[in-house]
């Protein structure tokens, strides 16, 4: 009867000590999920925020173009090309 107290006594142990390692990785496991939030909101942020200050890019080179800077006079002239035809295109839709 000796021996079954001792295996019951060992068995409880090992039941505490997985029970204690369980709470560790839950709450390990909950702080990586909280960082893994935070980190997908900083890089949405980080996305939003790039493509605002590309777009503000191409507001500047379009501003330097129309004030006569040869470096985005090209890119320019190939915008208003492409604004024509998509107005042209437009018109022959509405001809029809």
């Amino acid at each position: 009867m000796s021996k079954i107290v001792e295996i019951v006594s060992a068995l409880e142990q090992k039941i505490a000590k997985m029970l204690h390692k369980i709470k560790q990785l839950e709450a390990k496991n909950e702080d990586l999920e909280r960082k893994l939030d935070q980190s997908i909101l900083l890089l949405k942020t980080q996305e939003e925020e790039k493509n605002s200050l590309q777009k503000e890019l191409e507001h500047i080179k379009m501003a330097s173009a129309l004030l006569g800077s040869e470096e985005y006079k090209r890119d320019t002239k190939l915008k208003i090309n492409s604004l024509i035809r998509e107005i042209d295109y437009c018109i022959a839709q509405l001809s029809q």
